[in-house]
C-alpha cells in the first residue's frame, strides 16, 4: 500500500468544516483501488488517502486536492 497524508491550517474552523463537509460524499463513494479519510479539529483538516498502487495514489490525490481547491473557491465566492 502506497499512502499520502495532508495536514490544513484554515483561517477559521468554519470553513475547515465546510471543506470536510463537502469532502464526506467523495469520501464514502470511493476512488477505485484507494481508501480515504478525513479528521477534523479546530482549524485544521488532516486528509489520509492509501492506494494499492502509485499511480492510484496519484489520481485520488489530485481529485482530492481540486475538491478541495473547488470547495474554498464556492466558499469565497458564495
Amino acid at each position: 500500500m502506497r499512502r499520502a497524508a495532508f495536514t490544513f491550517v484554515f483561517n477559521s474552523d468554519d470553513e475547515a468544516r465546510v471543506v470536510a463537509e463537502s469532502l464526506k460524499p467523495e469520501i464514502t463513494h470511493k476512488i477505485p483501488k484507494t481508501s480515504a479519510t478525513i479528521s477534523l479539529s479546530d482549524k485544521t483538516l488532516d486528509l489520509e488517502i492509501e492506494a494499492k498502487d502509485v499511480s492510484s495514489l496519484r489520481a485520488a490525490c489530485n481529485s482530492y486536492l481540486r475538491w478541495i481547491n473547488t470547495a474554498l473557491n464556492v466558499k469565497k465566492t458564495v
